[in-house]
């Protein structure tokens, strides 16, 4: 009958509804993780630019990123986020998963010698405030959505 019919679709609804819901929270651990590798990724490639160059690519000690609060600065070449990283160490840089338009992207600095700091600015999702046991933390952004990789020296001062 109609009345069956209208409940068995009700009952399809809020289930669909209560699947989606746990989906988004799948989907934001998911972009964590993509951040985290990218962060990874980036490091090793940072890594190999300092075993040729004996020094980490410098912004002059300012921040630098692919959104417009941070100079809106391009994935390669000299004109990249981290300069003159890709394509010769990482083919190009990554860009955050949920780039948000604004101040929350992925940041770089450095003063161009052994030290550097990157940031997954104000972008974790799953992970926020990131935990001060996580391996991603960062004592100067402490209760902030900010994953960060660093040398000693930088991760406790920029």
């Amino acid at each position: 009958t109609l009345i069956e019919l209208l409940v068995v679709i009700a009952i399809i609804g809020l289930l669909a509804s209560v699947v989606m819901a746990s989906l988004n929270g799948v989907r934001s651990k998911g972009r964590d993780a993509r951040r985290r590798a990218d962060m990874k990724e980036i490091y090793k490639a940072l890594e190999l630019y300092y075993d040729t160059n004996n020094a980490y690519p410098s912004t002059g000690n300012v921040w630098y990123g692919n959104c417009p609060s941070y100079g809106s600065y391009g994935t390669s070449g000299a004109s990249g986020y981290i300069p003159n990283l890709a394509p010769t160490y990482i083919p190009v840089l990554p860009l955050d998963p949920k780039y948000n338009g604004s101040g929350g992207c992925y940041l770089y600095n450095s003063n161009g010698g052994a030290e550097y700091k990157l940031l997954a600015h104000q972008t974790t999702e799953s992970t926020c405030p990131v935990p001060s046991s996580d391996s991603f933390w960062d004592p100067v952004r402490n209760g902030q959505c900010t994953f960060q990789i660093s040398t000693p020296g930088a991760r406790a001062s920029w």
